[in-house]
């Protein structure tokens, strides 16, 4: 078995089980709560920001103070990348265990951590963040419950605000899914449905990254139209330019 198959060999086995019960959220609760007891792995654990997010806020002209939002956020560092860049960061996953798994390691980050689900988010969150980071967070679910988080992620952008899509990518237009093959890579027409009819498309970057093999990602910016929120005015989606497809 590939060293990576092995890693997500448990993950795969709970998400499979979800997608067969219509249980979109509960199994990464369990995958966490045994990790934490050491009986398990989280293979998106990585300890260090996304490297695609890092590449991206190089770029993006951050303003100190931008309300930020970092859906799904397990315990990876990407919330307190961009707190260190000077966003007032809140960000949530819905397995509590991972929340405070968070809290303790990133403690003196700043990051204001919610356990919350994207499919049933706090009414106060409706358009209220300049910026809202996804990363990883659609690609592991199934069926219906993936359809609902693609439509409500244009929800929580508040006007002039930016929501930063990463996950990875497939060239299928209607892939086969193999339930026992989580994650799921993300279709370009799943990509581009993210904008909904509150968002315009900004860019959509489909790239190989350096992992052996490669895998192949999608980067994409949505704009909610208003006065653009907590970025320079020098910014890609500031001018209207698009990225490449």
């Amino acid at each position: 078995m590939h060293p990576e198959d092995t890693k997500r060999a448990r993950a795969r086995q709970l998400a499979a089980q979800a997608a067969a019960d219509g249980d979109p959220g509960d199994w990464f609760e369990t995958l966490y709560a045994e990790a934490q007891a050491g009986v398990s792995v989280v293979p998106w654990d990585d300890g260090e920001p996304n490297p695609h997010l890092r590449d991206w806020a190089a770029r993006a002209s951050l303003v100190p103070g931008v309300r930020t939002l970092v859906v799904g956020c397990g315990v990876c560092d990407d919330p307190g990348f961009l707190a260190r860049l000077g966003c007032d960061v809140t960000a949530f996953d819905i397995s509590p265990t991972a929340v405070a798994e968070a809290r303790r390691r990133f403690a003196d980050s700043g990051v204001n951590y919610q356990v919350a689900d994207l499919l049933a988010a706090p009414p106060d969150w409706d358009g209220a963040f300049g910026l809202v980071v996804e990363i990883y967070t659609v690609q592991p679910l199934y069926g219906a419950a993936r359809a609902a988080a693609i439509e409500a992620l244009p929800r929580l952008v508040a006007p002039g605000g930016t929501l930063l899509v990463i996950a990875r990518a497939t060239d299928e237009d209607d892939p086969v899914r193999d339930p026992a093959r989580m994650p799921w890579p993300v279709t370009k027409r799943e990509i581009e449905s993210i904008a909904g009819s509150t968002l315009i498309p900004r860019s959509l970057e489909r790239f190989d990254d350096d992992e052996d093999p490669p895998t192949p990602r999608w980067r994409a910016e949505f704009s909610r139209p208003g006065a653009v929120v907590g970025f320079a005015a020098d910014m890609r989606h500031a001018e209207g330019r698009e990225g490449s497809a």
